[in-house]
């Protein structure tokens, strides 16, 4: 580690001066605020190269149109009204060999790239095996085959998470021994055709809960291997949610991890949840490891750490929030500012008894939903209801190992990398989530799901009012005519 004298360091913001950035993911969400705080944070910057697939409908000019037009940008569209002059959009898509990109791209990248984010990925927990290791293990790869060619590379930082080693209680800033070598993975693949794969995917990943932390972990491994000499760093958050400052308080674009939830607690879906009441919801505001990335490959690159060091971004073990007390949150939040036309009235029963947890699914989760889908039927619509439940219970059973157990993290290159930023860069690009307080951020969070997702206006919030008002009304007259009839 350098100690910090105004003599050694230079600024974050100054390092960054005309240098050119190569982004994977940068279409995703952490992709999207990562660019975003480059340019509003780092106004000197030099060009970004983003590696974007196109779409069976969009070609990449019209996806990288798409992506400036997000409402994330509207800060720096103010301060900087050509700052789309700064996107090359590079074509390929992680699964192609040599990453699909054109040999002109290619020699572009080469001769004038200087920092590596590598955030591409693929995050389903269900996602097939295959799938996953020519995502998250040959992805990773492949950019190691790219980059070494770089001829003014300074930096590789990759993003891994926080659960790649969620088969320990116990987590340190070290890259865990694999169960088996990458490469021995990647050539039983070759060979094994789809349907023993799945039976023996199990076996395969053993203690992990699905297949994006078991490629996960592989991916570290093999990076530290196949990226030898290369100037690496890896950050692994935890579950990624909405942000808490910047670029604008509870901005958040996907469905993924707690917003589904949240939603469907909101909308009056989700009446149980099998958790621990007491358990760590360990979820990290989306701008905490976007800055922690900047900050990173700054001081990867003007320090050249000898090992490959990895951060955690994670509130676990340094501002515990549980599962329980998010509930009290959210459930106010919902009761303040309902969502527009719920379903029913927000009400959740967190429990972790397997029985009561199968018996407050079949009672509010299932039999309403059958009996409003004999409703729509009645009158000539089409059922959803079911299958709307059936794709919630998927998404509950792939959280429900992390909503079980808690985890602890280790913190030192986290404080190490603080103590190594100014003043005003420990401010511009903070990333220490101990001043985070969590009711403030759960309504901005909950908001924002409203606002970013559903697109509903406050403005609705009286007729929503009266909507949950009249579900009430339905629910003490339907318990009174029971109780006469009883």
């Amino acid at each position: 580690m350098v100690d910090r004298t105004e003599d050694t360091l230079p600024s974050v913001a100054e390092f960054y001066r005309d240098k050119n950035v190569f982004i994977t993911g940068g279409t995703g969400f952490i992709g999207k605020v990562l660019i975003e705080k480059l340019l509003r944070s780092c106004p000197d910057i030099g060009k970004l190269f983003i590696l974007v697939r196109p779409k069976r409908s969009q070609d990449i000019q019209q996806r990288m149109e798409e992506l400036a037009n997000s409402p994330v940008y509207e800060k720096v569209k103010k301060e900087q009204p050509n700052f789309k002059d700064k996107f090359i959009p590079i074509n390929g898509d992680m699964c192609l060999p040599e990453l699909g990109i054109s040999q002109t791209d290619k020699d572009m990248l080469e001769n004038e790239t200087h920092i590596v984010f590598h955030s591409a990925a693929t995050i389903r927990f269900d996602e097939p095996l295959r799938v996953a290791v020519e995502m998250n293990v040959l992805g990773v790869r492949k950019m190691v085959c790219l980059c070494k060619r770089f001829k003014k590379l300074e930096v590789f930082v990759h993003v891994s998470t926080a659960y790649a080693n969620c088969d320990r209680p116990y987590i340190e800033e070290i890259v865990y021994p694999t169960p088996v070598e990458p490469q021995k993975l990647i050539d039983a693949l070759e060979w094994m055709d789809d349907s023993m794969l799945d039976g023996i995917t199990p076996q395969l990943i053993g203690d992990k809960p699905n297949t994006y932390t078991y490629t996960k972990q592989l991916a570290e491994d093999l990076l530290v291997k196949e990226g030898k000499g290369m100037p690496i760093a890896i950050v692994r958050p935890s579950i990624v949610g909405a942000s808490w400052k910047e670029p604008i308080p509870g901005w958040i674009d996907n469905y993924n991890g707690p917003s589904g939830l949240y939603i469907a607690v909101g909308k009056g879906l989700l009446r149980s949840m099998k958790c621990d009441f007491k358990g760590v919801a360990d979820i990290i505001p989306v701008d905490i490891p976007v800055n922690m990335l900047i900050a990173v490959a700054w001081y990867t690159a003007v320090t050249r750490p000898t090992n490959v060091l990895i951060y955690h971004s994670t509130t676990g073990s340094v501002n515990p929030f549980t599962w329980g007390e998010m509930e009290d949150i959210v459930m106010n939040v919902w009761k303040k500012v309902p969502l527009d036309a719920c379903f029913r009235r927000p009400n959740v029963v967190i429990t972790q008894n397997k029985f009561m947890h199968e018996f407050y699914t079949m009672v509010s989760h299932l039999v309403p939903a059958y009996l409003a889908d004999m409703g729509y039927c009645l009158m000539g619509k089409k059922p959803r209801m079911v299958r709307i439940y059936n794709k919630l219970h998927r998404s509950m059973n792939c959280l429900t190992y992390f909503t079980m157990q808690s985890w602890e993290w280790t913190y030192n290159n986290l404080d190490m990398l603080v103590s190594q930023l100014s003043p005003e860069d420990r401010k511009t690009f903070y990333f220490d989530p101990r001043p985070l307080h969590w009711p403030t951020y759960m309504e901005n969070y909950c908001l924002g799901t409203k606002k970013y997702l559903l697109n509903e206006d406050l403005s609705g919030v009286p007729a929503a009012k009266a909507h949950l008002k009249k579900l009430r009304n339905i629910r003490y007259t339907f318990n009174t005519i029971l109780a006469v009839v009883i």
